[in-house]
């Protein structure tokens, strides 16, 4: 283990913490967002759901960028993109400031949600064991933390700008510095020879490719069911528990707090999970719990039992897009092309944004034609299908840690200070 791999893996982390931090300040103020700029109830929905869509078009739109640069330079200046996106949406006064602050926050999120993840199969290969999920544990902090400054400023009555810019000023020079030491891993230096063409692996830079969809396609489906899950707990668990299940106002806003703590926590031993029994028998567990989680919110008497549901969901849902993002990165390994990886990583990512856009829609219009209790099944039911697929992650221990394959310093490049 190299001082190399040590520090790309710290700055990942941040990298992964920053854009928890910056997601979650945006969502949460929504209601703020809409008040500031006067959207209508009719319009807002039209906002809420371009931004998954235009994230959708730059996960795709950085497959192909990855081809001519490394990931690790288009993680380096997307996440500032992000951040002042941001504090743009903060500051505007006109609707259609807010509609080009949202656009470039989307377009840029999705690059950054891809890069971020093809550098964390990449480093998790150079490591050679599994670290994935603590690189999402990372982001579910970052959320966390996001959210509790935007109650705060919720709280305080905070204008927009006065609650994000603190953040962007910390953040911004915070990710920059720390992006020096990124690592490309399978054959790629740091984000700073990423900048001067150096490190080892440069002449393949420009080489893409990509393993089939049809070979993708189990895994797309699990990151689309753990999308419509994870945006059902987000978008419905405050209703759900306050209308169905008689809670008052404020314990409603408990369940997505526990949720979002029980992802951390879940994450943040899940790796150790995956070296000892191996990533397919974490899903498979993680998809049971999940459904267990769903089961028990769809048919609880009250609302302490629908928390233990939703407890029980952010346990469960928690490993399994970070496990997505590290099978489609074994599979496209063996592929053996240049690129591959990074390429399935890309494609994969669209499904996030599939997922998010499908769920919150489903449930409600579900629980508007039949009810919000049998609305929790189909997610339920959803994420059971997983476990058909949790073969596609592999059947023995993690080949990335139990010794089965040790690192090696020639696929990770030098550092930016010479080792």
């Amino acid at each position: 283990m190299t001082d190399v791999l040590r520090r790309g893996r710290a700055s990942l982390a941040f990298g992964f913490f920053a854009q928890g931090v910056a997601f979650a300040l945006l969502v949460t103020r929504i209601p703020a967002i809409q008040d500031r700029y006067g959207v209508s109830d009719a319009l807002l929905p039209v906002f809420l759901a371009a931004v998954p869509v235009l994230a959708g078009v730059g996960s795709v739109l950085s497959e192909r960028l990855v081809r001519r640069v490394r990931p690790s330079r288009l993680l380096r200046w997307s996440q500032p993109v992000v951040l002042l996106a941001l504090l743009g949406v903060g500051t505007g006064d006109r609707v259609a400031l807010l509609a080009v602050a949202l656009a470039v926050f989307g377009l840029a999120v999705g690059a950054l949600d891809a890069s971020m993840n093809m550098l964390g199969v990449s480093l998790q290969r150079a490591y050679g064991r599994s670290i994935m999920l603590g690189f999402h544990a990372a982001y579910s902090l970052g959320g966390i933390l996001g959210a509790s400054l935007a109650w705060a400023g919720a709280h305080w009555d905070l204008a927009l700008w006065v609650s994000y810019l603190p953040v962007v000023v910390v953040l911004v020079p915070a990710a920059l510095v720390g992006s020096r030491w990124y690592v490309d891993g399978g054959g790629g230096g740091s984000a700073e020879e990423a900048e001067t063409g150096g490190g080892a692996g440069g002449a393949e830079a420009g080489v893409g490719g990509g393993i089939g969809f049809r070979v993708l396609l189990p895994l797309c489906l699990v990151m689309t069911f753990a999308y419509i899950g994870d945006s059902t707990v987000s978008n419905w668990s405050a209703k759900y528990l306050q209308d169905v299940l008689g809670s008052s106002e404020q314990l409603a806003t408990v369940p997505y707090n526990v949720y979002m703590v029980t992802t951390l926590v879940g994450r943040a031993v899940g790796d150790f999970g995956v070296r000892r029994f191996g990533a397919a028998a974490v899903v498979r567990c993680g998809a049971v719990v999940a459904a267990v989680g769903f089961a028990v919110v769809a048919g609880a008497p009250g609302a302490w039992t629908g928390m233990l549901g939703f407890t029980l969901l952010g346990l469960g849902l928690c490993v399994l897009v970070p496990q997505t993002f590290a099978a489609a990165g074994r599979l496209a390994e063996r592929d053996g092309r240049p690129g591959a990886s990074d390429a399935a990583v890309a494609r994969l990512n669209v499904f996030n944004y599939v997922g998010f856009l499908i769920g919150s829609p489903l449930v409600g219009a579900l629980g508007g034609a039949w009810s919000y209790r049998g609305a929790m099944l189909v997610p339920m039911v959803l994420v059971l299908v997983t476990v058909v697929y949790a073969r596609s992650f592999g059947d023995r221990p993690d080949r990335y840690g139990g010794g089965h394959e040790r690192p090696r310093t020639a696929d990770v490049g030098r550092g930016s200070n010479g080792l």
